[in-house]
């Protein structure tokens, strides 16, 4: 494979018969393609066997972005608003101070008692089931080991299509299988789900509101729909990510209970800053006990300052939610709506992004380019789904609306509305 001999999508020999042709222990091919799955090079299909992935997962996705030449305005990046996070130095000021007072030692309490008492009580507002807690360092390593704990290479992992561009990486990094779904403004498609699950896959990722890169928010008519496929497949893991916590007007709907094993992450990396990497985790107790013992050989827990920090800022209510949703609802209605007026559909119920389907990918980020707009190409979070445009509103100036909305249907055209699953 390194030296090109082994396109993308073939084949590989039984494990077996490669070693007869090799002359080697057939332990000693098993553990190398243990080895390929593991580093996302290769991917397994139960009976059929192996083959080549089309495209390594260790290569990323993140390598499909726009370079953004000087002068150029980056609406590509997916970042939060700096002016909406709230300053850390008086949260992390008092979490030192507190540490001074009482050192975190080994062996202390791997969750902050006044964080977990904050993060249930949120979680319990919103519905989520009640179930043990434990703290990641973010959601993409909160599911990341929820993953690990249940499944096995070549386990089907339904993902969203369009969905997380680290996530649709991150499954076959671990040797899983991505089984893509699509989604619409309400969430992933039941019918879809149902097909996903039918054909055996055992794992699903939601991501319930602001979903990246579409803006699509699970409604409560949709939640009921996917808890009743779940309910038809009690054996499936759930996995719910929540990022958009804390930045979305939009009520949540979990999914949660329905299935034996499940997970709900809810990440503080949008409303309080990215470099936070701090993750709230509650599931089953299967589940978060797993994780909690794999967390234990190796980092051992999340910085309990980092924690103490954080449940000082929810504490003081540094991050006035609403005010947060309406300022980024307020810039994504506008370039829809500016959009719309030109002619071009796009997507955007929640969160910081809005979604344009286009005719040309390559070309509409191209163009855009050349007028003075970088933004992200859809290939970065898509499988199977028609080609897009993301674009990140976060920082959209009102007086930048009309000229970026010029700019986007010059770029792609007026067009009729365009489904993007």
């Amino acid at each position: 494979m390194g030296e090109g001999v082994l396109e993308p999508g073939q084949s590989l020999p039984p494990m077996r018969e490669l070693a007869v042709t090799l002359g080697v222990n057939p332990n000693t091919v098993a553990a190398a393609y243990r080895t390929l799955r593991e580093r996302g090079v290769i991917e397994t299909h139960g009976r059929r066997g192996s083959r080549v992935r089309p495209k390594p997962a260790t290569t990323g996705r993140e390598k499909v972005r726009v370079d953004v030449p000087e002068g150029v305005r980056d609406l590509a990046d997916g970042n939060p608003d700096p002016a909406l996070l709230p300053p850390l130095a008086g949260a992390f000021a008092a979490a030192a101070e507190r540490g001074d007072r009482e050192p975190v030692l080994y062996g202390a309490d791997p969750v902050d008692p006044e964080l977990a008492r904050l993060a249930r009580a949120g979680l319990d507002a919103d519905g989520v089931p009640a179930g043990p807690l434990t703290v990641a360092s973010g959601s993409l390593d909160a599911v990341e080991r929820v993953l690990a704990a249940h499944l096995r290479p070549g386990d089907g992992v339904v993902v969203e299509d369009p969905g997380w561009g680290r996530t649709l990486d991150l499954v076959p990094a671990l040797g899983l299988r991505t089984v893509p779904v699509g989604v619409d403004d309400e969430g992933p498609l039941p019918e879809r789900l149902r097909a996903a699950l039918e054909g055996g896959a055992s794992a699903v990722l939601v991501t319930d509101r602001a979903q990246n890169p579409t803006g699509a928010s699970v409604s409560a008519a949709r939640a009921r729909a996917l808890r009743a496929v779940l309910a038809d497949h009690p054996g499936t893991l759930l996995i719910e990510d929540d990022h958009g916590h804390g930045i979305v007007d939009l009520p949540l709907t979990p999914l949660a209970g329905v299935t034996r094993h499940w997970a709900f992450v809810r990440s503080v990396a949008k409303a309080y800053g990215p470099d936070l990497r701090l993750a709230v985790l509650t599931g089953d107790d299967v589940t978060v006990d797993r994780v909690r013992g794999r967390q234990r050989l190796g980092p051992g827990w999340v910085s309990l300052l980092m924690q103490r920090a954080v449940a000082r800022l929810w504490a003081d209510g540094a991050v006035d939610g609403p005010a947060v949703a309406a300022a980024y609802r307020e810039r994504r209605d506008a370039l829809i709506g500016a959009l719309a007026a030109r002619g071009v559909a796009a997507h955007g119920r929640s969160g910081m992004n809005v979604w344009v389907p286009v005719p040309d990918e390559t070309g509409a980020v191209a163009r855009l380019l050349h007028a003075g707009w970088a933004v992200a190409p859809g290939a970065r979070f898509r499988s199977a789904a028609p080609a897009a445009i993301r674009i990140t509103v976060s920082t959209l100036a009102a007086g930048e609306v009309g000229p970026l909305a010029d700019a986007v249907a010059a770029a792609v055209g007026p067009s009729p509305q365009r489904s993007y699953v």
